[in-house]
């Protein structure tokens, strides 16, 4: 059974920040090193500075960016910047953004959810995770004491039973956050406490197979903490604090559920790729506008990718998918059948391309632009990835290849905190 409930969050205190936008930021995985700097350099109170505090050269053990932002949140709580909320809440949460000139809404809300031994568990995760990562994200944890941002899940909601709350009750209702980031996506938070409505949002989710979109690392790090805290205290009734992960729900039916692609910048190419032919039917490509259209279109029916050098751009599909079985041998139909898998297994393992040499993107632009400047050799350009296979997989107990989907926009970190040392 998958159970979640409301929850009295920290937030920000309206009687202390007068603009919100200038206080959250993105998650600290998506945030460059050009972008942490900025919004460190944005507000003295802005989200960052704890949940991505900045390196110093003078680090130590008992002084480092982790005792840092520990000092800085036990400030903000003391001096009233951070308040907790008077009621346990569920928070509606709406994103509305552009795509190519189309406007989309993406409905979700924010709570906590609990953690289950892995076999009781419906919580479906398709991304593997790294080491260092959670190591980074373990030891804020531990020194905050509080999940900073939540995680991204998905669920199923046909009957629309969430979804009528928010627009018969909650819609109405003046929103306690309503701002528009640096990537212009706005933002808009409001409350639900009625114990009623929470009662319905439980009972539509709790017998779900809910499946992991962003956040894999954060998830990691909440089951380990909750096992640190079993070892330590050595009983629990299960209603700590530390059994529950702060989570944003979506709904996995809607339309607005934007996924993008993650493209392939191969900063040196080891050997000649005129073996391309053997696999693949190749095609002269234009312009990247082209290329983006042609793309989508033959991903439809078929493996394409996109292959973009100074030679100019091609588009690049698998003649025949019989091949697929007798070139990757690992791994369900599913997992073999991702564009990503057959990228690696076609062209990446074939002529030695190094990790080292990949650079993940989700612009276009970006990608391309790596080519013309000097900075890369070729840039891959894939479609993204269909929610039907992020579930297969999932459901298979499998993981996709690192950096296979990008989830868009992404959920701002700032708006809650779950406060498990209170």
């Amino acid at each position: 059974m998958t159970y979640i409930k409301p929850f009295k969050a920290l937030c920000y205190n309206k009687d202390k920040i007068n603009d919100f936008s200038k206080v959250v930021c993105p998650p600290y995985d998506v945030i460059s090193p050009e972008d942490q700097n900025y919004y460190h350099s944005l507000h003295p109170y802005n989200f960052i500075h704890i949940d991505l505090a900045q390196d110093k050269e003078t680090d130590t053990k008992t002084e480092n960016k982790y005792t840092r932002a520990q000092k800085i949140y036990q400030e903000w709580i003391q001096n009233g910047i951070l308040v907790e909320d008077a009621k346990p809440t569920i928070y509606y949460y709406k994103q509305e953004y552009k795509i190519r000139g189309q406007k989309y809404s993406r409905m979700g809300f924010i709570a906590l959810m609990k953690l289950e031994e892995d076999g009781d568990s419906k919580i479906f995760p398709h991304e593997n995770t790294h080491t260092q990562a959670k190591d980074d994200r373990f030891r804020l944890t531990s020194a905050l004491k509080a999940n900073l941002s939540p995680i991204f899940v998905c669920f199923s909601d046909k009957n629309k039973r969430v979804q009528k709350i928010f627009t018969q009750k909650i819609s109405v209702e003046k929103p306690a956050v309503d701002i528009v980031d640096q990537g212009g996506v706005r933002h808009v938070m409001w409350r639900l406490d009625n114990p009623d409505d929470i009662k319905d949002i439980q009972e539509t989710l709790k017998d779900q197979q809910l499946f992991i979109a962003d956040g894999h690392h954060r998830f990691e790090v909440a089951k380990e903490y909750r096992n640190q805290m079993l070892k330590d205290h050595g009983k629990s009734n299960g209603q700590e604090a530390f059994n529950y992960v702060m989570t944003y729900f979506t709904n996995i039916d809607s339309s607005d559920l934007m996924i993008f692609p993650i493209h392939r910048i191969i900063k040196k190419l080891p050997a000649n790729i005129d073996f391309l032919e053997e696999p693949f039917r190749i095609d002269k490509i234009k312009t990247k506008e082209d290329l983006l259209v042609i793309l989508a279109k033959a991903g439809k029916n078929e493996h394409a990718f996109g292959l973009y050098t100074k030679d100019g751009i091609k588009l690049l599909r698998l003649k025949n998918r019989l091949l697929i079985d007798e070139v990757v041998k690992e791994g369900s139909k599913d997992y073999r059948h991702l564009d990503a898998t057959i990228l690696k297994h076609f062209v990446f393992d074939r002529i030695g391309v190094k990790s080292e040499d990949i650079v993940y993107s989700k612009d276009l632009l970006e990608a391309t632009a790596a080519v013309d400047e000097g900075r890369a050799e070729a840039s891959f350009i894939l479609n993204a990835v269909k929610i039907q296979q992020l579930k297969a997989i999932a459901l298979n107990g499998e993981r996709m290849p690192p950096k296979t989907t990008y989830f868009y926009p992404k959920v701002l970190s700032g708006l809650t905190i779950h406060w498990m040392d209170h």
